[in-house]
């Protein structure tokens, strides 16, 4: 018989007691057992659209006429496009689908109105950016089903008799970048942010708080060396570790998914060095924020969460709520997400990329700021 005697309800009731109170003192885990479901709720119910709409749009005209002008406001009527802009010329409009600027590009012929007239079905192209097929795919499906609804409503003479069956013009879809509307084409590359975020976050904040847990960091406060100096003094290996990395994905994703790689090895390189220091930077303000191993694990996820759902890695970012692009545009790795793609993919130069650059570099000099403030704090 055990010397404790009988199972005892009082001291079973007594431990539950114990654990609850543990929680109710940890305050970081008590709010991520309330928090991370929330925003998990929050943002599959509302943020998360795999139909997105009102994608920007740039028209490259050689021929003005009453059909390209119903065609026009037929695809804005739709909700899928958004016209805004139109093109002098082809460098024009394909340089605007390169830095992102635009999602789609419709090409009007010349002479399309008098082919038209003449009954000879002139051809309309609309090129796609199809990096992410999901966000494109919809939209591109509707082209032709609008086409034919214009010439219900507006086939007159000599184009009257095609009405019923089939649009008195064709349109012509090219799918740029990834013609095949591969989706792994579109998910490797992103794969590498995420991967990296998740472990270069994780990775800097456990090993922050393991100083601490392990009493190591009254060594650091003993010698004569600056918050920023400590700090940089510890990224610099995990740079290394995030840069390996960054090469493993990119042989796998090209030597055994086969993904198209057009761009510079530099650009790539430079972009990862980047985007390492970033997460790098918010491991270490978050580790200043943890007083244990466990709330910096809670706290990589709380912050992992908003970055895989609003970056544009998982769901297209075009179909996302105002708001939750506005969270978005505060993640490293939404600005990632487009610059691996745009290397990957569609071979962008190094000074188009620049509009994805400067965000991450302020991003990290900012966090790099707070985090040496928390640190401080922490050494106090």
């Amino acid at each position: 018989m055990s010397r404790h005697g009988p199972f005892s309800f009082s001291r079973w009731w007594a431990m539950v007691l114990k654990e609850f109170l543990q929680l109710k003192r940890d305050r970081i885990t008590f709010g991520m057992v309330v928090g991370i479901p929330l925003v998990q709720l929050a943002l599959f119910g509302y943020a998360i659209n795999t139909d997105p709409k009102h994608m920007p749009t740039v028209v490259l005209a050689a021929d003005h006429s009453e059909f390209t002008r119903s065609f026009l406001a037929a695809l804005e009527q739709s909700d899928y496009f958004r016209i805004v802009g139109e093109a002098p010329d082809e460098a024009t409009a394909r340089a605007a689908l390169a830095r992102g600027e635009a999602v789609f590009v419709l090409n009007v012929p010349a002479h399309f109105t008098r082919d038209l007239l003449r009954g000879e079905r002139p051809a309309l192209l609309v090129e796609a950016d199809a990096t992410d097929p999901v966000a494109t795919g919809t939209a591109l499906g509707a082209v032709e089903q609008i086409a034919r609804s214009v010439a219900r409503k507006d086939a007159v003479g000599a184009t009257g008799y095609l009405a019923p069956d089939e649009a008195p013009f064709a349109v012509h879809v090219h799918r740029l970048y990834n013609p095949e509307g591969s989706s792994r084409n579109n998910i490797v590359p992103g794969l590498m942010g995420v991967i990296l975020t998740l472990m270069m976050v994780l990775m800097t904040g456990l090993a922050m708080t393991r100083e601490r847990e392990r009493g190591t960091m009254e060594n650091l406060l003993a010698m004569p060396v600056r918050p920023l100096e400590v700090m940089a003094g510890k990224i610099v290996p995990y740079v290394a570790i995030g840069l390996l990395q960054v090469t493993l994905i990119l042989l796998v994703a090209v030597f055994v998914f086969r993904v198209p790689f057009l761009g510079s090895l530099a650009a790539l390189y430079l972009a990862a060095l980047l985007f390492v220091a970033a997460n790098l930077t918010v491991g270490i303000m978050l580790s200043s924020l943890a007083k244990n191993q466990l709330q910096a694990m809670q706290m990589t996820v709380f912050y992992f969460m908003p970055n895989l759902l609003l970056s544009g890695f998982m769901f297209p970012f075009q179909g996302m709520p105002g708001w939750a692009q506005a969270i978005g545009n505060v993640l490293p790795l939404t600005y990632f997400n487009r610059l691996v793609r745009a290397i990957f993919l569609k071979g962008t130069p190094g000074w188009d990329l620049w509009p994805n650059v400067w965000p991450l570099m302020l991003f990290t000099a900012v966090v790099m700021a707070i985090a040496v403030k928390f640190y401080r704090k922490t050494l106090d």
